[in-house]
């Protein structure tokens, strides 16, 4: 059993849903221990059901369709040592279930569509990371999924995606001018014209200035850097791979951008790109790597999503030591009593 934590240390994960955000936080408890990790999914904080949300046409993205106060306030609670009596939103129901007893953990992530949007929960955050999937590649990824995997024609789909949009593009998409860090997924540029977008380009936009946090680089911090990493020790097979680093602004922040387009072949080979890469707060030589080969299942893991969840993780362990050995005497005593 994990003892009652000294400090707990809040982080957010926002985007839509189908981003990506499950595949993440897989990785992130690979990095910490499930026990170490309580996870909150905000979907919980709806405050109409699905039938209410159907009869007024409130959709979920909606602020409206969402308790914030109880939110901010249960979200303080636990970033205080205190446990809550969280809400359940029940996905196969529809429905708002009775509230479950959630006791405050080393690491608590709130995950969802809202994360960032109210300023009283964005200020309670420690870290924060937005999953940003560019409409040409979501509208792909969800044809695919609903229509292979579930039957809907390709009419529906389209319809469904058109009618989230301006609540997605109201609410959703301007939380990421206030994370930390972005993960953004782009059609490749490999390939003119790629319809399939079974090629990614992948860039992580990192916020300078970051209290506890250190942008990781390729070769020289702050330089312009283009590289072809293949050859000899790594292999490329058609359309091959490209990476980029430099210095960039983004919602008016100064950011280091670290981009991958291309699939890796073989990640026994990503050893060669983590030698070239620093700050990435590993604990010993190829750990990076070792997390994308053990889990080379996840989706994404052939590709920069799964290197720069990677990495996110590993940051977000750095930022959580750091956090924690700051941790006053006071604070410790005040943990112990409570």
């Amino acid at each position: 059993m994990v003892k009652q934590p000294d400090k707990v240390v809040l982080i957010g994960v926002a985007g839509d849903s189908g981003c990506g955000k499950s595949t993440f936080l897989r990785r992130v408890t690979d990095v910490f221990g499930e026990d170490f990790v309580t996870v909150i999914c905000l979907d919980d904080y709806h405050s109409l059901d699905r039938k209410q949300r159907k009869e007024t046409g409130i959709t979920a993205l909606d602020p409206r369709a969402n308790n914030f106060d109880l939110m901010y306030e249960q979200i303080k609670a636990l970033k205080e040592g205190q446990s809550i009596d969280k809400p359940i939103y029940n996905h196969e129901t529809g429905m708002i279930d009775p509230p479950e007893k959630v006791h405050p953990n080393h690491i608590v992530v709130i995950e969802g569509l809202h994360p960032l949007f109210d300023e009283r929960v964005r200020s309670l955050l420690d870290f924060s990371v937005y999953l940003d999937i560019s409409d040409e590649v979501k509208i792909a990824w969800k044809i695919k999924r609903d229509m292979a995997e579930r039957g809907h024609r390709y009419e529906d789909v389209l319809a469904s995606i058109n009618a989230r949009r301006p609540d997605f593009d109201a609410y959703i998409d301007p939380q990421k001018a206030h994370a930390d860090v972005v993960i953004q997924i782009l059609p490749t540029k490999l390939i003119p014209d790629d319809k399939e977008h079974k090629v990614l380009r992948v860039r992580l936009i990192q916020r300078e200035g970051v209290e506890d946090f250190e942008p990781v680089y390729l070769f020289d911090e702050g330089s312009t850097i283009n590289w072809i990493p293949c050859g000899r020790k790594l292999t490329c097979s058609y359309p091959g791979i490209k990476m980029f680093y430099g210095p960039d602004a983004y919602f008016g922040h100064e950011v280091s951008v670290l981009e991958v387009d291309g699939n890796f072949d073989n990640l026994e080979e990503m050893i060669y790109v983590e030698g070239h890469l620093s700050n990435t707060a590993t604990k010993y030589y190829g750990e990076m790597t070792h997390m994308m080969r053990e889990h080379q299942d996840y989706p994404g893991s052939n590709n920069g999503s799964g290197l720069f969840q990677v990495l996110v993780g590993l940051k977000m362990r750095s930022t959580y030591e750091r956090l924690t050995a700051k941790v006053s005497p006071d604070e410790k005593v005040a943990a112990a009593v409570s």
